[in-house]
């Protein structure tokens, strides 16, 4: 593995491995990785020549109210960790290189980044999209891998490469969870021992829509209702959005289709937690 950290380099890089008619799968994540994060480099070593992965933790994506400072940074864990699965190469920007002097130009997807996600966290999703857009011609990889935990911004993704017309292939992974449920996070690390008992009863109540669904109910009032009287059991959780969507474009839905998204994010204890489950 080799760690690439100037602008230049990787750029040099990939042109030279694309010449040589090498395919590129590319990862990028904020670090603090997880068995998450590697279930996405196996899915990129199985499927290309060459896997890329950077660690950048990307200010333009935290809002005003988040603490960007606070955001973990194991980078040599990190670097371990891939050592160990064998990437290629691990691109490691600052953010004076990425955002230099000067910068002025965003990416804004209108419509996906004032819901949900987008309504709860001003300007993080411009962010996410400037980003990986920065990163994709930086790195020009033939696919490039995201986990389902963060649904949204998959499908913000998706949009911005149909838009603008990207030629990058954007895989979706299943969410990794641990073997009680709880969905693979950076920011687990934060919850204490009570906090990560009750953070729990997310996905429990993500399993019971789903039930619901699956057995008959179609009203979206319905089971967004079943879902917050189940959490409002849980006295450390401070319930943020409940939403059932398409899971195409995330219109929210009145009725439950064949095909459905239900999406909720929850504060548990000062901790924001998200998560998701495909009817």
């Amino acid at each position: 593995m080799k760690t690439v950290f100037s602008l230049e380099q990787i750029r040099k890089i990939s042109s030279e491995l694309r010449k040589n008619g090498r395919t590129i799968g590319f990862i990028p994540t904020m670090g603090a990785l997880h068995a998450g994060h590697l279930k996405l480099v196996k899915e990129s070593k199985n499927k290309n020549d060459v896997t890329v992965v950077s660690i950048f933790v990307n200010p333009a994506q935290f809002s005003p109210t988040e603490d960007l400072v606070k955001y973990p940074r194991p980078f040599e864990q990190d670097k371990q960790l891939l050592e160990q699965e064998k990437i290629d190469y691990l691109f490691y920007p600052n953010a004076k290189t990425m955002y230099p002097n000067g910068f002025q130009t965003y990416v804004t997807p209108n419509n996906l980044s004032n819901i949900l996600e987008g309504k709860s966290r001003p300007g993080h999703f411009s962010g996410v999209a400037t980003v990986v857009l920065k990163l994709s011609n930086l790195v020009n990889p033939i696919h490039a891998y995201f986990g389902q935990k963060d649904f949204q911004q998959s499908v913000v993704v998706k949009q911005m490469v149909y838009d603008l017309n990207l030629p990058i292939n954007i895989n979706v992974v299943p969410t990794v969870r641990d073997k009680d449920g709880l969905a693979l996070s950076s920011r687990n690390i934060f919850l204490n021992p009570q906090e990560r008992s009750q953070a729990l009863s997310l996905y429990q109540s993500l399993l019971l829509a789903k039930k619901l669904i699956l057995s008959g109910n179609k009203s979206v009032q319905l089971i967004k209702k079943e879902m917050k009287n189940y959490l409002q059991k849980n006295k450390l959780i401070q319930l943020d959005y409940i939403e059932i969507c398409n899971p195409e474009n995330l219109s929210p839905l009145k009725v439950t289709p064949k095909k459905a998204v239900i999406l909720i994010a929850a504060f548990v204890g000062k901790t924001r937690l998200i998560d998701n489950i495909i009817i």
